[in-house]
């Protein structure tokens, strides 16, 4: 395991170095003369049209068999008595393992990166970001397709995701207003700003990040109202959308299946003196569940988040409060499945994170961080279970543009589920582009 975990940070140094050197070539010319020919832009102006996006490719092994599924136990649904999500190796929450060893099981899946467990190197996302912003109209169009390599039963499988797609309109010069309308992240909460791992502190989800932090297809409204003589504002961020803001491994976004949409939002205030800054947020979100058909069915979440930035030191946190009601047979982006069980939740965390600013060489910032999360959920009918996870890790940033990050996950069974060997090293190296 150690020569392994050796090998493997030695080898993202080396792609690191790598990265560095390289250079983009010049682009092809563009004929236009027998299409169209966009305006002409002025000597010096930006294009209005911008290509970013970043690789993150990591190396991680899972303790046991890389699944939360303990050896023996016989219970069915095999993911309804434990968390099928705790042994999560990057960012997107993919897991070491789904495999239940042939038990039934209801859906309640997170994405596989299909390692078991064994050591593996993974890429992990290539993201392609691209965005519009024409100078003569108050509209941004934005797009992020992610192409996530990952072994299957069936071997070796590219899936091609459309994470975000969108318009936004600024109708007014003078106020912090925007409507948008497509794909989009989530407005519950705040891990949602963490989800690529380019922006995140460190590497792995929240063990409720499963409830707020995926993406769906509808319509939002953005306002932030400034306040300057008490050096505060407040937001308000509201959606309607066909899945709310449930992970796409667990209620499709791309599509209705109720015809009725997920009504979501939050509530922020901001704090911005000179030494600390603070932002507080209260969410909320109802509708009907988005994996079933009837329209009866219902979710409904609530949430509270904080966070507080002083003399280098960023700490943060959330609660979040889950419950579903029992809906027919139940679809979700992993299969078709007989029943929608009734479902529960409550959990959150804290996270704090000290970031020492560098000038020497390559390094720009070393990050140590660490994060505490507990989760209590249940299924109507069965036992619930609790469980909880410390994770701690280091990142270094190199350079402008690429980032290097090792994360140990300690997950425990508290009560209600089986214990079971599914701790995860893992570690990701980020270049941005």
């Amino acid at each position: 395991m150690k020569r392994w975990i050796w090998c493997a940070a030695a080898s993202m140094l080396w792609a690191g170095g790598l990265a560095r050197a390289q250079t983009a070539p010049e682009p092809e010319p563009i004929n236009d003369s027998d299409g169209y020919t966009p305006p002409v832009q002025s000597a010096g102006a930006p294009s209005p049209l911008t290509v970013g996006g970043y690789v993150d490719v990591g190396f991680a092994k899972a303790q046991g068999n890389g699944t939360s599924f303990a050896p023996g136990d016989q219970s069915v649904p095999a993911d309804y008595g434990v968390d099928t999500f705790a042994p999560a190796v990057n960012t997107r929450g993919d897991v070491a393992s789904t495999n239940s060893g042939g038990r039934f099981v209801n859906g309640f899946l997170p994405r596989s990166a299909g390692i078991g467990g064994n050591a593996s190197f993974l890429l992990n996302t290539l993201d392609v970001d691209l965005k519009y912003a024409p100078g003569a109209a108050p509209l941004l169009f934005f797009a992020r397709v992610q192409f996530l390599p990952r072994f299957t039963g069936s071997g070796d499988d590219t899936r091609v995701y459309v994470e975000q797609a969108l318009g936004r309109y600024v109708p007014f010069d003078t106020l912090e207003l925007a409507v948008s309308l497509g794909k989009f992240d989530s407005v519950f909460g705040i891990e949602y700003n963490d989800n690529e791992s380019n922006l995140r502190t460190g590497i792995t989800p929240s063990l409720v990040a499963r409830y707020t932090t995926g993406q769906s297809i509808g319509a939002k409204v953005f306002d932030r109202v400034e306040i300057a003589p008490i050096w505060s504002a407040v937001t308000l961020n509201v959606a309607a959308t066909n899945s709310g803001n449930f992970v796409e491994a667990l209620q499709p976004p791309d599509a209705s299946l109720t015809g009725q949409p997920v009504f979501s939002g939050r509530l922020g205030y901001e704090l911005s003196l000179p030494s600390v800054q603070v932002k507080l947020g209260a969410s909320g979100l109802y509708g009907p569940r988005n994996d079933q058909p009837e329209q009866a069915a219902h979710q409904k979440a609530f949430g509270l988040d904080a966070r507080v930035a002083f003399l280098g030191v960023y700490a943060s946190g959330e609660y979040v409060h889950v419950d579903e009601g029992e809906g027919g047979p139940k679809t979700t982006s992993l299969g078709n499945y007989p029943i929608s069980s009734a479902f529960s939740a409550r959990g959150g965390y804290v996270q704090i994170a000290y970031g020492l600013p560098f000038a020497a060489g390559a390094l720009r910032k070393l990050t140590l961080y660490g994060r505490y999360d507990r989760r209590h959920a249940w299924f109507l009918g069965f036992t619930p279970i609790t469980v909880d996870r410390f994770t701690g890790g280091l990142r270094a940033d190199l350079w402008e543009s690429l980032i290097v990050k090792a994360e140990y996950l300690d997950n425990r069974e508290l009560a209600g589920a089986p214990t079971v060997a599914n701790n995860v090293f893992t570690s990701s190296v980020v270049y941005s582009f």
